[in-house]
């Protein structure tokens, strides 16, 4: 593992320029090494592109196989389905991928979404809107093109492919003429499994960052409601409405509109949105002054919960700011409502329901004290998160530089073309 962040950190250092250094050459993906040829996808196929099945999808079934449609593909290129379903056809068996299959979309706003067939998802079969290319191993190894089909050169062309007509779509034909910049299968290998081992570690982090979210909504479980007690604390918990324990105030002086955002400036933005911090602005004479022990935002249409412990400015409609009342934790309360079942009907209001629920809370110093083992558990989480965004970075930066050539792989060292 710390050999690959090694690699990424020096790939992503590597200097970037268009300059065509020695042993290079202009081709019409760029510029590549001298050894490196340019060659169409068809060309590197076993048979020419060819279209999944057209059939409505059915319910899971175990004695049925499971169909793949674009929605089931991640931006990732992972197989997410959600749900899982079968297809039932007679013709089925010939829509079946193969080991080193890739698929394609072909249509609609996810043309150009991409998925390498992997058996651990199990036997697929792949729905007409998608396009399947079996790559010749002995011409093109399959990792490769699918981390190819994640590139910008690749993304550029899907654009500039999909914006001749009003609706966006690439057909077999056109993605066998694909030009394609080609080292060779060793090298093509040595790329693959550099990349891959990325991917491993971002598996990885995302595997901790599950485990950790889970302990966490266990532990939210047993101690926001009682049911385990932190040492040193007794006593009964009371139960209370709503309104013994919150205040609403008023945010309207202190919103500004969606044009007013801006990626910098001295405030954060803050909404009713899954972010945090959905932009920044320089408007001081609308800031909200934040309470010391903070403040609960909650979005009237969105029913999410935040804590937010920063003078900020409010932007769009339906956010809404909760105080407390009396010596009460903020921070606590906003952990127990962010566990409450608040029905949920489309983008409507949803704030009234909130009149109704009910609290069960210790005394203060025990709400503090849970608030701070559930706090800690958030940073930890937050950290990892923060590092995976970054390796994905660094991936996306060792990707254009390994993709292009600019970088070369040879007996398990990183070689810059342009080092000493």
């Amino acid at each position: 593992m710390n050999t690959v962040t090694t690699q990424l950190k020096e790939i992503s250092n590597t200097n970037n320029s268009v300059v065509i250094s020695p042993g290079h050459k202009r081709t019409e993906v760029g510029v590549l090494p001298k050894d490196w040829s340019v060659r169409s996808l068809r060309s590197c196929l076993f048979s020419v592109p060819s279209y999944g099945i057209n059939e409505a999808a059915v319910p899971f079934d175990d004695n049925l196989p499971t169909y793949l449609r674009i929605t089931d593909i991640s931006e990732e290129g992972q197989f997410r389905p959600s749900p899982r379903v079968s297809v039932k056809h007679p013709s089925g068996q010939a829509f079946f991928l193969n080991k080193g299959d890739l698929v394609l979309a072909r249509t609609g706003a996810s043309v150009g979404k991409s998925y390498l067939y992997n058996p651990k998802d199990g036997p697929l079969v792949f729905a007409g809107f998608l396009i399947r290319v079996s790559p010749n191993p002995e011409k093109l190894h399959p990792t490769f093109l699918a981390y190819w089909l994640q590139s910008k050169y690749y993304w550029n062309w899907v654009t500039t492919m999909s914006i001749r007509s009003g609706q966006p779509g690439i057909n077999g034909k056109e993605y066998g003429e694909l030009q394609l910049p080609l080292p060779s299968l060793e090298e093509q290998h040595a790329i693959a499994e550099a990349l891959s081992d990325v991917d491993g570690l971002l598996n990885a982090l995302d595997a901790l960052i599950a485990k950790k979210q889970a302990i966490k909504q266990a532990v939210m479980q047993q101690l926001l409601t009682g049911k385990t007690r932190l040492p040193g604390f007794r006593g009964v918990w009371e139960t209370k409405k709503f309104g013994d324990l919150f205040k609403r105030l008023n945010g309207n002086p202190h919103k500004i509109q969606t044009p007013e955002y801006s990626v910098n400036g001295l405030h954060p933005v803050i909404d009713q949105g899954q972010d945090l911090v959905v932009g920044y602005s320089d408007q001081t004479e609308k800031l909200f002054k934040c309470p010391a022990d903070g403040v609960i935002v909650f979005g009237d249409h969105t029913r999410i919960v935040k804590f937010v412990d920063v003078d900020f400015l409010i932007g769009a409609d339906g956010t809404q700011l909760l105080a407390m009342k009396g010596d009460n934790v903020t921070k606590f309360l906003c952990y127990q409502l962010s566990t409450k079942d608040i029905p949920n009907t489309g983008y409507n209001r949803h704030f009234k329901f909130l009149k109704d629920l009910t609290f069960k809370i210790p005394r203060t110093e025990e709400q503090r004290a849970i608030a701070s083992v559930l706090s800690d558990m958030d940073t930890e989480i937050t950290a990892l998160e923060q590092r995976r965004d970054k390796t994905i970075a660094i991936k996306q930066g060792m990707m254009q530089q390994l993709l292009t050539g600019r970088v070369r792989l040879s007996e398990s060292r990183i070689i810059a073309d342009d080092a000493d």
